[in-house]
């Protein structure tokens, strides 16, 4: 396991180089100017040039790149344009908000999507089987935008429980936190819970068939056991992988959720980024969440070897 990591780990340093790349490139594909954003309806020549001369807009390319991927390297991903404001400190206060609000969504996808997973296997053919098959319909069909609206008009404007929008810090108050987080999260949440019902239906399905599931029954285990100790955690694996990419699909924003209940996440950020051809916002962005995605491979990556023992040869 010692040299698979060493061997990972060696691997992401040219990944996040190469990414850094592509992410830098496709930026300056983008339309628009920021410096002429900038400068005003007038658009004076020389206050575009003083913005040009600021952001170091008026080098080469590779100039430019080398300029940003040494401050990164430091710590440093430039400055907002927009809001005049470092772009690392928009992203820590903007990251624990994203965090927060995928760890809840996840949460309530692992809840509802393992169970239903396991409880449709387990009685294949029969009528569970057919309701959490219709409910993971439901959930993958159904926009999160649609879903968003009709949860604020039932539980914020008929029955007045949550509040339809905005956020509350849990540091300031921790029940007002989870009251605003709770319907984003569940609208998040129900999207990947069908997700994971229809994959660990069809992992169970698969793991159940085997013969060592059949010789742990003849053996007189409990059936508990074998489905819990030898059938699910077999069935596991290509579950982590799933739950890896939709945790760093959440990191990467929800835009249309975050956009419809006013969270001031990544999501939020990278769209008035995007809308005001604000750069260095976009780069920092995006690169923090390439970089989730590796790690959050790598973290999964390390739970094979944990959940499935065969796996460590």
């Amino acid at each position: 396991m010692t040299r698979f990591l060493l061997r990972r780990l060696a691997i992401l340093l040219p990944t996040l180089l190469f990414v850094s790349i592509i992410i830098f490139g496709l930026q300056q594909l983008l339309p628009g100017d920021p410096a002429i954003a900038m400068a005003g309806e007038e658009r004076d020549p020389q206050a575009i040039a003083e913005v040009r001369a600021k952001y170091n807009l008026d080098k080469p390319i590779w100039v430019q790149y080398g300029l940003w991927i040494g401050g990164i390297l430091q710590g440093d991903f430039g400055e907002s344009i927009r809001i005049q404001l470092p772009v690392s400190q928009l992203l820590l206060e903007k990251l624990p908000v994203t965090i927060e609000l995928a760890l809840l969504s996840m949460l309530i996808a692992l809840a509802i999507g393992l169970p239903a997973g396991v409880i449709s296997a387990l009685h294949n053919g029969r009528w569970p089987d057919y309701v959490a098959n219709v409910i993971g319909l439901w959930g993958l069909s159904t926009p999160n935008f649609w879903l968003g609206i009709m949860m604020i008009l039932l539980f914020s404007v008929h029955l007045g429980w949550l509040p339809a929008s905005g956020y509350v810090s849990p540091t300031e108050d921790l029940w007002a936190n989870l009251q605003a987080m709770i319907m984003p999260a569940f609208v998040l949440g129900t999207g990947i819970a069908a997700v994971f019902m229809r994959h660990t239906r069809s992992a169970m399905l698969q793991v159940m068939a085997s013969d060592y599931i059949r010789t742990a029954r003849a053996k007189g285990l409990y059936e508990r056991v074998v489905i819990g100790k030898h059938a699910f955690r077999n069935a596991a694996v290509p579950v982590i992988t799933l739950g890896a990419l939709e945790f760093g699909q959440l990191l990467s924003g929800a835009v249309l959720t975050e956009q419809i209940f006013s969270i001031p996440g990544f999501g939020k950020l990278i769209v008035d980024a995007v809308f005001n051809r604000d750069y260095a916002v976009v780069q920092g962005v995006v690169l923090c969440t390439a970089t989730a995605y590796i790690l959050l491979n790598l973290l999964a990556d390390i739970a094979y070897f944990l959940v499935n023992p065969r796996l460590r040869t």
